[in-house]
């Protein structure tokens, strides 16, 4: 199954929480606190997104760490750059080109490349302004009757 991380999904969280009060500087602490994840993730996850630039630190009382710039300008392409050890890949033949010894003569391997450079852009398209809306799209799980073709689960705006 394709599944977002958790610390990248914990970098979203904590980037959108801090696009809640952009002008504000949070401490590691303060956002385990309110977001209910370990203080030691909250500071590995702070200190990767300050490595990348999308969040900066200042020293003192008042100190902390928030936004690089505005939300909006932050994607989850970025967080997810960010925070994932690895290239961005749904295969490991499109993180890594020349790694698989098929790569030559992989008949899906065009494919693999097609649905990884969607799902790329759909992450570039979103930012974490985006993430911090309120959902006002009600989505509702629409299961199929069995009679309808296959029975098949989908999303419904």
């Amino acid at each position: 199954m394709l599944r977002v991380s958790k610390i990248i999904d914990y970098g979203t969280l904590v980037l959108t929480h801090m696009a809640s009060h952009p002008q504000r500087y949070f401490s590691a602490s303060d956002l385990a606190g309110v977001l209910g994840i370990g203080q030691p993730t909250a500071s590995k996850v702070l200190k990767a997104l300050g490595r990348h630039e999308l969040v900066h630190s200042m020293r003192g009382a008042r100190g902390g760490y928030a936004l690089s710039r505005p939300a909006a300008q932050i994607t989850i392409a970025q967080v997810v750059d960010a925070l994932d050890e690895q290239p961005f890949g749904l295969t490991e033949c499109s993180a890594t080109p020349g790694v698989c010894g098929y790569e030559s003569d992989c008949r899906i391997r065009s494919n693999w490349l097609r649905i990884n450079n969607i799902v790329r852009r759909t992450l570039e398209d979103i930012s974490i302004a985006d993430m911090a809306q309120s959902a006002h799209t009600h989505f509702e799980l629409e299961v199929l009757s069995h009679e309808n073709s296959d029975r098949k689960d989908r999303l419904v705006p």
